[in-house]
C-alpha cells in the first residue's frame, strides 16, 4: 500500500505542476520549457507501466511535487490560491469526462494522432500546441461546467499562449485521470493529508539526492 502512496502523490503533483504552469502562462505569459513538455509527455502516455512512466520519471514532478508539499502541510498560503482553484477544477473536470465514454473515444483516437505530430515536430512546437488546445475545446470545453483562468489580458488573448494553457488544463485532467486510477479521491487531500505529504517528502529526498 505504501507503493500506493507513493503513485497517488506522483499523480497529485502532476496536478498541481499543470496547475502551477496554467498560472505562470496565464500572468507572466511564460512557463519553464521542460515542465510544458514533461505535461504534454504525459498526454501522450495512454498505456504507462507505471505511474512515473506517465511523465517520463519522478524527477520531472519535482516542481509539482514541491507545490504539493507546501498545500500538503498547510493551506495557508495564499500565494497559491489560483493555483488550488484550478487544481480542483481540473480534479471536478476530470470527474464529470469520466462518465463519457464517447468524448473519452474521441480524446484517444486524437491524440494518437497528435502524439505522431509530435514526434514529426517536437513535443512544444507550436502546432503540437494548437492541436492539443483543440482536442481540450472540443472535449472537455464542452461541458457546461468551464475552468475561469484569471491572468493578464495581454497574455490571454494571445493564441498561442492561449493554446499552451489548454494543453496545461488538459495535462492536468490526464494526471487527475491517473490520480482517480489509482485510488485518488478527494478526500484523501482531507483525511489522508499525513500518508500523501510523508510520501511527498520522500520523492522529494530521493529526487534531489540523485540530483546531486
Amino acid at each position: 500500500m505504501l507503493d500506493n502512496w507513493r503513485d497517488q502523490a506522483l499523480a497529485l503533483a502532476g496536478i498541481f505542476q499543470s496547475a502551477t504552469l496554467v498560472e505562470r502562462l496565464a500572468k507572466t505569459g511564460t512557463a519553464p520549457q521542460q515542465q510544458l513538455e514533461t505535461g504534454v509527455y504525459s498526454l501522450f502516455q495512454l498505456n504507462p507501466d507505471s505511474a512515473e512512466d506517465v511523465f517520463g520519471g519522478a524527477g520531472k514532478l519535482l516542481p509539482g511535487l514541491k507545490v504539493s508539499r507546501q498545500l500538503l502541510q498547510s493551506r495557508q498560503h495564499p500565494e497559491y490560491t489560483d493555483c488550488l482553484r484550478y487544481a480542483l477544477s481540473i480534479l471536478y473536470l476530470q470527474r464529470q469526462l469520466s462518465k463519457k465514454n464517447d468524448l473519452l473515444a474521441i480524446i484517444g483516437s486524437r491524440l494518437e494522432k497528435a502524439r505522431a505530430q509530435a514526434e514529426h515536430f517536437s513535443p512544444t512546437h507550436e502546432n503540437v500546441f494548437s492541436n492539443l488546445a483543440g482536442i481540450y475545446s472540443d472535449t472537455l470545453s464542452t461541458f457546461r461546467f468551464r475552468i475561469q483562468v484569471l491572468g493578464d489580458f495581454n497574455y490571454l488573448q494571445q493564441q498561442r499562449i492561449a493554446n499552451q494553457i489548454r494543453t496545461m488544463l488538459f495535462a492536468g485532467v490526464r494526471s487527475a485521470t491517473l490520480w482517480r486510477q489509482l485510488g485518488g479521491r478527494r478526500l484523501h487531500l482531507l483525511f489522508q493529508r499525513k500518508k500523501l505529504l510523508a510520501a511527498t517528502d520522500a520523492l522529494i529526498a530521493q529526487i534531489e539526492s540523485t540530483n546531486h
